[in-house]
């Protein structure tokens, strides 16, 4: 059923003082990560000349002019971008260690969308959602999961974090694998205030894996998330049972 936003808010926050989670993300927020043996340049190495701000609505558009180090030594010739501005999302790998099952949840993306093409705009996708000022990865995880899929995470495991496209887009991921109780997942869920029209799907792990090597499940953050738990379930198995 759909839910509107203060409901969710006086459940998240109750769940929260319920099972008392310790919200402590082990890595750098800013989107920083140790870096490579392999890469010899930095942050420090991009010199930035200006930025223009070319529109602002639920994202933001900007033209970057900047310079960059070389490989061979010496600098660029002034390079410029056009970059949308998303911020950073949280994603859930929301995953039952018992049923050994993925709950899914499916929603139209207007990017997907194409007249010429014979795919669906409706996606199958992973449980998401932004980050917002002032919030933790960890707590928009737990958030996200009740409002997109009804469901409640009891054990939350930090995956991994990546950047979703950075060539032209501004955004940060970061992936966590959640314990959840699969069999409570079902019907349609999201917040009205935010035009969300959302129906879970619970599969099994084998299967979600399956839609991933055929093609079916198809944007980037369920593919990550999926592969991770393909290596990773035995692991949470042994941990989360």
């Amino acid at each position: 059923m759909l839910i509107f936003c203060e409901q969710v808010q006086k459940n998240y926050k109750k769940n929260l003082k319920i099972f008392n989670f310790e919200l402590s993300l082990p890595i750098v927020f800013a989107g920083g990560s140790v870096m490579s043996e392999l890469q010899q340049f930095s942050q420090q190495d991009i010199e930035v000349l200006n930025e223009e701000t070319l529109y602002s609505g639920f994202f933001k558009m900007k033209k970057v002019r900047f310079r960059h180090k070389l490989f061979a030594g010496g600098m660029s010739e002034v390079v410029t971008r056009e970059l949308l501005y998303k911020g950073a999302a949280s994603v859930v790998i929301a995953y039952d260690p018992v049923r050994d099952e993925v709950v899914l949840v499916e929603q139209v993306r207007i990017g997907a969308y194409d007249p010429n093409l014979s795919s669906s705009p409706w996606l199958m996708e992973l449980i998401a959602g932004m980050i917002e000022e002032g919030e933790s990865p960890e707590e928009v995880a737990m958030r996200e999961s009740e409002e997109e899929a009804g469901v409640t995470i009891d054990n939350l495991e930090y995956a991994l974090s990546v950047w979703d496209s950075p060539g032209g887009t501004v955004e940060r991921l970061y992936l966590f694998a959640g314990r959840v109780d699969s069999s409570k997942a079902k019907g349609l869920h999201g917040l009205a205030c935010e035009h969300e029209d959302i129906k879970v799907h619970v599969v099994s792990r084998e299967t979600a894996y399956q839609w991933v090597n055929q093609g079916k499940i198809d944007n980037s953050s369920a593919v990550i998330g999926i592969q991770w738990l393909q290596l990773n379930y035995r692991r949470l198995q042994k941990n989360w049972c």
